[in-house]
């Protein structure tokens, strides 16, 4: 297996159908998914870990660390459609599926891996995911916009933990919401790698 390898098997999964802008949902490309396990799993945090996908949509990340060897994945969502069809994509006795709004999750876990909501409808929807994923987690591997920095730079000291790197890409958007006028259109992010001290 390797990098292309992961980025096909993970286009092959069943896309959301239905999106939700209160939610911020949008899909994250193969590509870029396959680029955060893959680094993710050259770290050592994949394999015979413990991961979570946090507001998994179709379950793109937890598909892929199973694929990468993770010993059990949480998938949470609390969009009961996106529910479904990660539960769909991910059938597998390594899974367990969890129908609840992120802050609910309670379990010791070693490795989240996550694309939450930019914030763009909601101020800092992206914040409830980071603290939750630093009360549960030793690593997290998640994208925000590119501006959000200092803003991850201080909460990630707050919670005693600390970013190790930030990979910068372009997320493709596409037009998924009525207010979209562009067919597909790019947003700059980062991809944090955030590490407990």
């Amino acid at each position: 297996m390797n990098k292309k390898e992961l980025a096909i098997k993970l286009s092959r999964l069943k896309p959301l159908k239905e999106y939700d802008i209160s939610l911020e949902q949008y899909q994250t490309e193969s590509e870029l998914a396959a680029e955060a396990l893959w680094l993710a799993y050259l770290n050592n945090d994949i394999k015979g870990k413990i991961v979570a996908d946090f507001g998994c949509g179709n379950g793109i990340f937890g598909c892929g660390a199973l694929i990468l060897g993770a010993s059990k994945v949480y998938f949470i969502d609390k969009d009961e459609k996106a529910f479904k069809i990660a539960n769909e994509n991910c059938k597998n006795k390594k899974s367990e599926f969890l129908n609840i709004d992120i802050s609910k999750f309670n379990k010791k876990i070693d490795t989240v891996i996550m694309n939450p909501p930019f914030g763009v409808q909601k101020r800092k929807a992206d914040k409830i995911f980071l603290e939750t994923a630093m009360r549960n987690s030793k690593v997290i591997y998640s994208i925000h916009k590119i501006e959000s920095k200092k803003f991850i730079e201080m909460l990630t000291k707050e919670n005693n933990f600390a970013v190790e790197s930030i990979v910068e890409a372009d997320f493709l958007l596409k037009k998924s919401y009525e207010f979209h006028k562009k067919s597909k259109y790019y947003v700059r992010i980062g991809l944090w790698v955030i590490r407990k001290i």
